[in-house]
């Protein structure tokens, strides 16, 4: 049974709405890489899917540490943060049907990615926390 202190449910209905969120990686030289991201609430882990060629999933597969902010686009000075820790979910036509998922969560166009090389990941929250200024 997971651990309800991971992911409060006031957390966790706010990560189920359609949000933006910032991943944040570690490059080769330890520096930071941010990108901006969709992604799927999974249980205890958010789905995120990417381009193979990016920087950020190379990133993840040498560390797989990562933090995620989701900010509140309608109250601005909240958002909520994760530390999580990452592993390959799927590649190939998987990869794809992943992310016409998100496209279709996110009112993107679900076939737009065919022919693409798609790298899925899923980031198990290690920890979370919300912010209120």
């Amino acid at each position: 049974m997971p651990d309800a202190s991971l992911i409060p449910e006031d957390i966790r209905v706010f990560l189920a709405a359609p949000r933006f969120a910032t991943l944040a990686t570690l490059n080769n030289d330890g520096g930071p890489h941010q990108a901006i991201t969709w992604y799927l609430l999974d249980g205890d882990a958010l789905i995120v899917n990417s381009r193979q060629e990016r920087r950020w999933p190379h990133n993840l597969q040498r560390d797989p540490r990562a933090h995620v902010a989701v900010h509140d686009h309608v109250q601005l000075g909240h958002w909520v943060g994760l530390q999580t820790r990452a592993n390959v979910l799927r590649t190939g036509a998987a990869a794809i049907e992943d992310i016409a998922a998100m496209a279709r969560r996110y009112g993107g166009d679900p076939d737009g990615f065919r022919g693409q090389s798609r790298i899925t990941f899923r980031l198990h929250i290690e920890r979370s926390y919300e912010y209120w200024s």
